[in-house]
Parts: C-alpha cells; sequence; structure tokens
C-alpha cells in the first residue's frame, strides 16, 4: 500500500466505526446509512484510491473540477453526486456525469436539468435543497429552498420528462432559529422528508451531515452522510 492509500484507508476505518457507533446508538441497521464521500479538491488519483478501498459513492461541488475528475474515473464502479449550487449555464456539463443532484431548489434549474437529461438520455436523479435559514419564501444562504416551497419543487421534478425524485438534502444552517443545532435541523428534514413520501413515496432519500455532525444526523434518520475532511484530510488552502 501506498502511504496515500493507508492514510485513506484508516481514515475510512475511522469514518466507518463513527457511522457504526451513531446505528447503533440510533437502534437502526448499518445498511440503512450511505457513506458520501465529498472529493472536492482532491485529486481523480484519490477517487481511485478510494474506489479500491469499496467506496461507491463520490460528490463534488463545482462542474469546473468535477467534470475532468469524472471522465478519468469514469472506468470506476462509482456513482456521484453534486452537491454545490449550480447554475443553469453548467447543467449540460453536470448531467453528463452526475447520477444524482442534491442541489435542485428552483424551477428554472428543474426546466434545465430535464432539458438535458433528455438530450443525454440519461435518467437524473434529484433532491430538493431545503433551506432551514430561510423564511417562508426566501432562498437560504448556502442555497436551497425554504420548507414551504418543497412541494411545488417536488412536483414539478417528479413531472419532468429524464429527472427522477429522489428525496431531500440540507445543510446545517449557519443562522436562524437551527444555528447550532444541527440534530434539531436534521429531525425538521426528516419531518418534512415525512410530509414529501405522502405525495411521493419513493422520495425516500434524505441526504445530511458531514463530518462535524454525522452523528446527529444518523440519530435524526438521515439516510445519506456526506463526509469530506474526515476522509480525505483537511483540504489543501486554494489560491
Amino acid at each position: 500500500m501506498t502511504d496515500r492509500k493507508d492514510e485513506l484507508a484508516a481514515n475510512l476505518a475511522k469514518v466507518e466505526q463513527r457511522i457504526a457507533a451513531a446505528c447503533a446508538a440510533a437502534g437502526r441497521e448499518r445498511e440503512e446509512v450511505t457513506l458520501i464521500v465529498v472529493t472536492k479538491t482532491y485529486p481523480a488519483s484519490d477517487v481511485r484510491i478510494l474506489s479500491e478501498l469499496g467506496v461507491r459513492h463520490v460528490a463534488e461541488n463545482k462542474d469546473q473540477d468535477a467534470a475532468p475528475k469524472a471522465a478519468e474515473c469514469s472506468d470506476l464502479p462509482l456513482t456521484w453526486h453534486f452537491v454545490g449550487q449550480l447554475q443553469t449555464n453548467k447543467v449540460r456539463s453536470v448531467v453528463g456525469y452526475a447520477d444524482l443532484v442534491q442541489s435542485v431548489d428552483r424551477s428554472k434549474l428543474v426546466t434545465a436539468l430535464s432539458k438535458e437529461a433528455v438530450k443525454a438520455e440519461r435518467d437524473v436523479g434529484c433532491l430538493i435543497q431545503v433551506a432551514l435559514d430561510a423564511g417562508s419564501s426566501e432562498r437560504g444562504e448556502r442555497g436551497g429552498v425554504a420548507p414551504g416551497g418543497i412541494g411545488e419543487l417536488a412536483g414539478l421534478v417528479a413531472r419532468a420528462p429524464g429527472l427522477r425524485l429522489d428525496g431531500l438534502m440540507t445543510v446545517a444552517p449557519l443562522t436562524g432559529e437551527y444555528a447550532g443545532r444541527e440534530q434539531a435541523a436534521f429531525e425538521r428534514l426528516m419531518d418534512l422528508s415525512t410530509d414529501l413520501r405522502r405525495d411521493h413515496p419513493a422520495a425516500n432519500m434524505v441526504s445530511a451531515g458531514m463530518s462535524a455532525d454525522l452523528e446527529q444526523a444518523v440519530a435524526a434518520g438521515a439516510t445519506h452522510v456526506r463526509v469530506g475532511t474526515a476522509v480525505l484530510g483537511v483540504r489543501p488552502r486554494l489560491g
């Protein structure tokens, strides 16, 4: 094993232990939670090592980094998630490699994703990004639709050709009533997921929790956790 492979294997093992312990504490089966490794700012060589170590889900948040990386790793058995705020002019590129877009938060984006998915003959999974720091009709500081806008947007995705409504995603908010209350935020997301599944029973994916708060997300009922730093290390400074 190379030094980097040893490092990633050790980090993955620690994260795996954390997820397993959190599942046990919550009375959940380990298989109920999927680990998505966020590989942003790290090279394709790390993605390749992660695949060798058994990782099957990876996430990126910037198309200019993700597109070449995904192309370089196209031979690997990976599911690619796009988790960043997505501008419509990047949609064609993202649809080329992303199996799921977790940051759907406005109708214009749904329209663009559907158009490109149909053109590319792809079935793209979509998560509605929920902004728990938003007011009734605002968008959140880091993207996302206010809870009151979920139903309308979910309906648009469900009816859009080439798209599949898979569930909800959130990032623990830094401001507002849930600031510093990660578990309460994730429990709120689970309540919203329950509401969504009344109309869309198959939309049962709940993506919440990152390196610092994955335990709270698992306790609340998240089906997917997005972990970067705890697996890959502290991100290199850019610039």
